[in-house]
């Protein structure tokens, strides 16, 4: 897409209806890789330039809260030289990246079981959470050794352990507000905009609780090849849609008429 064009399309959005939270399936690396011929890893490292621009271009729209789905529960399956070269791939560019996040403004966080993650990677993982952690522009979610069935049955053993403890005194107090308050993105809104790249048709255990009603856009193109542009127009499309939340059209329109 020509400058022109991507300024077009930049131009079509609605400021006064941007999605609060966008979150992000991240995929094709491999297969960008393998199209030219290389290893994974190499799909993996041009992956950044994606990751980079569409934060950027999140930041300069207004958008709140971005998540980007970087590691599953999953992926601990993949070739252990894949995994290393992931994991020394994530310590090198959060050390790279943190003064362009304190340039723009981004507030750096993370959901998922960090504590699975080698100790390097905690620890400059959180040196970077806690050097952006004043920034009041985006907040940048790294979704790592993530996974919405390990999130869900962890707040189910919490809750749990509260109704045995006598916390919680009745179970009839536990709804889904309560829910929510034990799930790692307790502080963050639903996201009303899940973005899946390379075309493939699945939600890959991500998000399962939050996601209920989000607007999910497909799109063709592999993530290493994902810009600003692409963002911009998944977001035009979310807007044309008619987010209903189990209501008729009519009702809606009735509504905003009041």
């Amino acid at each position: 897409m020509e400058r022109n064009d991507k300024d077009k399309m930049k131009e079509k959005i609605d400021p006064s209806k941007l999605p609060q939270h966008i979150a992000i399936i991240m995929d094709g690396n491999g297969r960008w890789a393998k199209q030219k011929g290389a290893m994974r890893v190499f799909g993996h490292r041009n992956a950044i330039k994606a990751v980079r621009d569409v934060t950027e271009g999140s930041a300069e729209l207004g958008i709140r809260y971005l998540t980007l789905y970087a590691f599953s529960t999953e992926n601990w399956n993949r070739p252990k030289a894949e995994v290393d070269a992931l994991m020394e791939l994530l310590v090198d560019t959060i050390k790279k990246e943190t003064p362009t996040l304190l340039k723009n403004n981004v507030k750096l966080g993370s959901i998922g079981n960090i504590q699975s993650l080698p100790i390097k990677c905690q620890a400059k993982l959180q040196q970077a959470i806690e050097a952006t952690q004043h920034n009041t522009g985006l907040n940048l979610i790294l979704a790592l050794s993530y996974s919405g069935r390990w999130e869900i049955i962890n707040a189910v053993k919490a809750i749990a352990e509260k109704v045995k403890n006598g916390t919680i005194a009745d179970i009839a107090m536990i709804d889904s507000e309560l829910f929510s308050h034990h799930l790692t993105t307790e502080q963050i809104p639903d996201p009303e905009l899940l973005i899946r790249t390379s075309g493939e048709m699945r939600i890959s255990n991500f998000l399962l609780w939050q996601i209920a009603y989000s607007e999910i856009y497909i799109t063709p193109t592999l993530w290493p090849d994902f810009r600003r542009e692409h963002l911009y127009e998944a977001i035009v499309e979310y807007q044309q849609r008619e987010r209903r939340f189990g209501k008729t059209s009519e009702q809606l329109k009735s509504e905003v008429d009041l």
